[in-house]
């Protein structure tokens, strides 16, 4: 369910946008919310500058990757031991979790 997602770095533009922006984080839910989202971002090349201003979207919201993010071993083993070994996830207060 996780498996191939972009890595941390990545700079894409959604469908519809107009401004690229930066994968900071992958499997994350907004507070509040009980949906979990395959990434969170940022404008580029701006940065976070406000939290408010992130983004939350899925895989098939990406209509064009311009850059893909650093990789090296750490960033291949922690998707070989932990991202593709994910199951199916909620949200449960607040927190993401393995669904029971």
């Amino acid at each position: 369910m996780y498996k191939n997602l972009l890595p941390i770095g990545s700079v894409v533009l959604l469908k519809g946008g107009n401004k690229k922006i930066m994968i900071c984080g992958r499997i994350q839910t907004r507070s509040g919310e009980d949906a979990i989202y395959d990434y969170s971002a940022c404008y580029y090349p701006e940065g976070i500058i406000n939290p408010k201003q992130m983004f939350f979207f899925n895989r098939d919201d990406i209509e064009r990757v311009f850059f893909i993010g650093f990789q090296d071993s750490d960033e291949l083993e922690f998707r070989t031991n932990v991202l593709d070994q994910l199951g199916e996830l909620e949200v449960k207060n607040g927190q993401i979790v393995s669904k029971e």
